[in-house]
């Protein structure tokens, strides 16, 4: 962990370096030093252009990307502990498609209202999102247990069902299909200091409380049964880990996008250098997730001169990597 947070450190000060803009390392040194330390340090001779585009452009967006990428890695290791299924995701249950759906309104209907923070398109995705997993959450409930089976179900039926009405939408509005196709694609462009406030109190509490599940996930991996015999109230603790990571992956994913496999490739990954132990796999799962995206993200903006979405970037590398770890643990099983 020491060394993962020293390299994530480290990751973030480079990518802040790194961009289209050519910036001396020089001055890029001083720019953070008297704009985010607040050190007497001299800025004669750098153009304020150059401190923007530090300041206000790629430190904010290389943040907002290890928040996003660290809250989506926590959420999928704990739907894949609450599933016990290494295929889980954060989207699972449906929310990238009801976030999808909410936005798309907000930029149909030209919403220009919002809640608590949020802009408009914003804050219909983020209640999309919501509403989608108490619904797959309401259709799930037999009596006071919710089946896993039924969640999964559910969550494909409603998740499919969204997604036919978001096409109908974009049909009969091909005036704004480019804006809607461009949100599902998740892309931390344009985003800054803002976008940081309203995914920060969501993400650290969030992510907090997962962590606090970490006990009770451990157990549960012995099976239900077992894990009640031991005193671990099962559907509190599905409750508490299904509301929290909808919750915090609503709001990441109403700032930021639909933004892939960062959920499902990471806590994978992870899980292959620390094995199936929650208390371990969540934290790691935190900083490799953060840095993931963050090396997405600054490929994304600085491959070509034009900038690509950060979820094409996570789906080419994350679809090819997850395969070759399917193939690969298929034939260390073949060969056991």
């Amino acid at each position: 962990m020491v060394l993962a947070i020293a390299g994530c450190l480290l990751l973030v000060y480079l990518c802040t370096v790194l961009g289209a803009a050519s910036i001396s390392l020089g001055e890029v040194n001083r720019i953070l030093l008297h704009e985010i330390f607040h050190l007497p340090v001299s800025l004669e001779g750098i153009p304020s252009g150059s401190i923007a585009i530090i300041r206000d452009v790629r430190l904010p967006r290389v943040i907002l990307g290890f928040l996003t990428g660290a809250s989506l890695a926590v959420c999928g290791a704990s739907y894949q502990g609450i599933f016990q299924n290494p295929m889980a995701d954060p989207y699972i249950l449906g929310i990238s498609s009801g976030a999808a759906l909410g936005a798309a309104l907000g930029i149909v209907l030209h919403f220009s209202g919002g809640f608590a923070g949020l802009s408009g398109t914003t804050f219909l995705a983020f209640a999309g999102a919501l509403l989608t997993v108490f619904l797959v959450y309401a259709i799930s409930r037999a009596g006071r247990r919710v089946p896993i089976s039924s969640l999964l179900l559910s969550g494909i039926a409603v998740n499919q069902s969204l997604s036919a009405f978001l096409s109908l939408m974009m049909l009969f509005n091909q005036q704004s299909m480019d804006q809607i196709l461009f949100w599902t694609m998740g892309s931390l462009n344009g985003k800054g200091w803002n976008q940081i406030l309203i995914i920060l109190p969501y993400a650290a509490v969030g992510i907090f409380l997962l962590l606090t599940s970490a006990r009770e996930l451990d157990i549960m991996l012995m099976g239900e049964e077992t894990a009640v015999q031991l005193g671990v109230q099962v559907e509190r603790v599905k409750k508490k880990v299904m509301v929290v990571s909808s919750i915090v992956t609503a709001a990441v994913v109403s700032a930021t996008g639909i933004i892939g496999f960062v959920g499902l490739l990471v806590p994978h990954v992870v899980r292959l250098f620390t094995g199936p132990r929650h208390r371990v796999l969540m934290p790691v799962s935190l900083v490799f997730g953060g840095t993931f995206l963050i090396l997405c993200d600054t490929v994304a903006r600085s491959a070509i001169t034009q900038e690509i979405p950060v979820g094409i970037i996570t789906a080419a590398c994350g679809g090819p990597f997850f395969l070759y770890l399917l193939r690969k643990s298929r034939r260390g099983g073949e060969g056991r």
